[in-house]
């Protein structure tokens, strides 16, 4: 497991931008697949943007062209930068790391679900967007 700290979440209006950081305890950009998901109220958990092992890159539907997940590992941290937000973007940011090898690996499906029962979330952040 790797504790994994979120901020930068915050109320913007519509068109406006938010960038998303997610500290992580040590570094795990070998083989760990990692990314950013988001839960609206009374929805279910999506992903939103994640890189796998291989540095493969993404998105969801709704945010291609808007959202972009990048990485700094020097810093062992990752990032969601949010473009012309719209209100259905307004839910809880979720930062989540899981391995891809190894007796906790998870397989990329169950982590872009957010099923995999080696993941590990951070405590995730607000982001709400006025109309």
């Amino acid at each position: 497991q790797v504790q994994l700290v979120e901020s930068g979440g915050g109320s913007v209006q519509a068109g406006g931008s938010l960038r998303l950081s997610c500290a992580a305890s040590r570094y795990i950009y070998n083989t760990y697949r990692r990314g950013w998901f988001r839960q609206a109220p009374g929805k279910e958990r999506e992903g939103v943007a994640i890189i796998d092992s291989d540095d493969r890159i993404t998105y969801a539907d709704s945010v291609k062209g808007r959202f972009t997940i990048s990485q700094d590992n020097a810093k062992n941290t990752l990032y969601l930068e949010m473009n012309s937000l719209k209100p259905e973007d307004t839910a809880i940011y979720y930062c989540a790391a899981a391995d891809s090898v190894g007796r906790s690996a998870v397989r990329f499906w169950d982590f872009w679900t957010g099923s995999g029962r080696g993941i590990s979330w951070g405590q995730g952040t607000q982001v709400t967007v006025s109309s």
